[in-house]
């Protein structure tokens, strides 16, 4: 295909990347949002100081895990206030900004991979639609972006050895361990499937058994001669490891015949993946380049030691029957392994089997199998057209690139989009109905909240520390947790203040809500109004409702003044 047509294509793609990528990105912000602009704020203006400033818990440790990210969306926020479109609009504006990123930088990284561009523009269209409930003001939009770049620099590098590749795995997780710490011990997650092959490759070329049993025996013949056993017996063991050459140059031919041949899994060793382990190890030491000290390496451990992910929805295990997008994916990957005649290398064949288990474990996850497994289904899409029509997708290339190609294109992405993007024209930035909005104006202007001690839903603490109001949990779940605000005891558990725990226990009701209330010293509490608590609470006389929408309750604990 000449150079002109691809450069058409490529301009016409990502055209189509752009606008579907605006479509997908949804208006309204998630409750994350909110304290990250607080504690961009309070970074600005107080620096890291490794202590929360929000809740009205004393002396709370805190982390800052994406710091960086923070400080990025609160400048974002006020350049929207300056100019005067709005802090939220600003965000917004920034997050359609890093989904097109996002959707061009997997175009490209695939086109490279993949050497396809077709099949890498169709493949980019279907992992950010399947992304699409990803998509919002969090620091893993941004890490969605690097892991894309990662698994297109790991490729290129053993492809080619140069050094830039090289200096790019080794700036990323900085990057990541600044911007979004929680993801980064996953950074190397993406080496060990190349390393595993590696390792596989290198014992099977090997043929250790032969070279253990040939060097065992020929020791044995010294040994028998030294002794002055007889030539017979000699005889016999030289025979032996004679048969044994034999088998080992057989052996040989036939991993050959295997490397030539492949049934289904292609094994070879690159010489270019020990460079590879060398620049993982240069990595493992980019933690350190943090302001937060050693908590890259800790994070995570302390994260799954505590129960927060049992209790978190999107940290929930994956129900397979319940997500048709992803058991659409997995069907059609056995679909192609199976059914088809495509081979796949072991280390992709590695990376989405573990892919696939995390999913399982987390909800969450399933943005990495979508990003990362879309350039191994693409690569295995690509062999499969190259098997039985290698010169088709030039033919479609130039088709679409034609004059009234370009016009239908045009027209469909156009469609496409809007159909997307016409349920979030009226959808407003922050949604009332989750957010306690007009209740955070009566508590600011009527509540002395310096002295007030407010029992808060999860959900929206985020927005209520966003306005200045002392919260007593907020989505910073670990915060809340043992792991993260005590200290390990002789035993190698950690003692602290378990405040998630006990915030689950009051909303599930597991625990009787006045006894907790009374231990935090609560003055106020402020519940949705088809919350279990709140059936209680309404028919509570100790509680005095001061406050109420269509969607929130506000409360004084009268015994509190006693």
């Amino acid at each position: 295909m000449d150079k002109k047509t691809k450069m058409k294509f490529n301009v016409l793609a990502i055209f189509v990347i752009i606008i579907f990528c605006f479509a997908l990105t949804p208006k309204t912000l998630q409750n994350d949002t909110y304290y990250t602009i607080a504690i961009g704020q309070h970074i600005m203006e107080n620096g890291i100081d490794m202590q929360d400033p929000f809740s009205w818990h004393e002396n709370l440790p805190y982390t800052y895990p994406h710091w960086a990210y923070d400080v990025g969306t609160y400048l974002v926020y006020q350049l929207g206030e300056n100019i005067g479109i709005g802090g939220f609009t600003a965000i917004y504006i920034a997050t359609v900004i890093l989904a097109i990123a996002l959707g061009i930088i997997i175009y490209i990284a695939l086109n490279k991979v993949c050497k396809n561009q077709l099949v890498s523009f169709f493949i980019t269209l279907g992992m950010m639609f399947l992304l699409k409930s990803f998509i919002a003001a969090r620091a893993q939009l941004v890490t969605y972006i690097l892991f894309a770049l990662t698994i297109l620099f790991i490729e290129k590098f053993i492809e080619t050895k140069k050094i830039r590749y090289a200096v790019g795995l080794i700036i990323i997780p900085i990057i990541i361990a600044n911007v979004h710490l929680a993801v980064w011990p996953f950074y190397f997650v993406l080496y060990l499937p190349y390393i595993v092959e590696y390792i596989i490759a290198v014992l099977q070329e090997s043929n250790l058994y032969y070279i253990i049993s040939i060097k065992y025996n020929k020791n044995k013949v010294k040994k028998l001669t030294l002794k002055n056993k007889s030539q017979e017996e000699i005889n016999k063991i030289t025979q032996k490891i004679e048969k044994l050459q034999e088998e080992k140059e057989t052996a040989n031919r036939r991993l050959e015949e295997r490397k030539k041949h492949p049934y289904k899994i292609i094994l070879r060793k690159e010489s270019s993946i020990k460079y590879l382990i060398i620049i993982m190890i240069i990595c493992i030491f980019t933690g350190l380049l943090t302001p937060l000290g050693d908590t890259p390496y800790t994070y995570l451990p302390k994260t799954m030691e505590g129960n927060t992910m049992s209790n978190i929805s999107e940290h929930l295990p994956l129900t397979l029957i319940n997500d048709l997008k992803t058991l659409t994916v997995l069907v059609l990957f056995l679909l192609i392994l199976i059914f088809t005649d495509v081979k796949i290398k072991l280390r992709d064949l590695f990376m989405i089997a573990g892919l696939t288990l995390i999913a399982f474990m987390s909800r969450r996850q399933v943005s990495m199998f979508v990003l990362i497994g879309g350039f191994i289904f693409a690569k295995l899409l690509v062999a499969l057209i190259d098997k039985y029509d290698k010169g088709g997708t030039e033919q479609a290339v130039k088709a679409i690139t034609s004059l009234w190609g370009k016009i239908i294109t045009i027209l469909l992405a156009i469609l496409v989009s809007f159909a997307l993007y016409r349920g979030k024209i009226n959808s407003p930035i922050v949604n009332e109905s989750s957010y306690p909005v007009q209740a955070s104006d009566y508590i600011l202007e009527n509540i002395d909240i310096e002295n007030m001690r407010m029992f808060n839903e999860y959900n929206y603490g985020s927005y209520l520390l966003y306005r200045g109001i002392p919260v007593f949990i907020d989505s910073r779940a670990e915060l809340y947790t043992p792991q993260f605000n005590g200290v390990k005891n002789a035993e190698g558990k950690y003692e602290g203040r378990d405040i998630f725990s006990d915030y689950m226990n009051i909303s599930n009701l597991s625990t009787y809500y006045e006894n907790k209330f009374e231990e935090y010293d609560i003055t106020h509490v402020l519940i949705r109004k088809n919350s279990k608590l709140n059936m209680f609470l309404s028919r509570d006389d100790n509680y005095k409702e001061l406050y109420k929408d269509d969607n929130f309750v506000f409360y004084e604990r009268l015994s509190n003044e006693e």
